[in-house]
């Protein structure tokens, strides 16, 4: 599997988040390019990959994580969390998952 994939998690719970808005860009333009929009499935997935294998390329890119619209808290510290990351091999397969609550967040380069 090539491409980009991603999933979200709420800590403060240790479940999925379904619903969840998620775009991806190319950040190689100015303004940075909408390549796709999604929201995540009940298992806080999306239901196919955000870059699927046939337009994966090298380039930088950006995931925008709409974690505000889920919490909708008003003390929230996050609105809309950018993970912007590199893919420097278009034949490996990218997954960037986000862990969150209202006041944090986290990624790393799953598997």
């Amino acid at each position: 599997m090539t491409g980009i994939t991603t999933h979200v998690l709420d800590i403060t719970t240790g479940r999925p988040l379904s619903g969840l808005q998620i775009e991806l860009y190319d950040v190689a333009t100015d303004p940075p390019t909408l390549l796709n929009e999604t929201r995540t499935n009940p298992d806080g997935r999306t239901d196919t990959p955000i870059l699927p294998a046939a337009s994966a390329r090298t380039g930088q890119f950006e995931l925008r994580f709409h974690v505000g619209d889920h919490f909708k808290a008003t003390d929230g510290l996050s609105d809309v969390v950018p993970v912007r990351f590199a893919i420097f091999d278009p034949a490996q397969h990218y997954h960037v998952p986000m862990l969150c609550s209202p006041w944090f967040f986290s990624t790393y380069r799953g598997s």
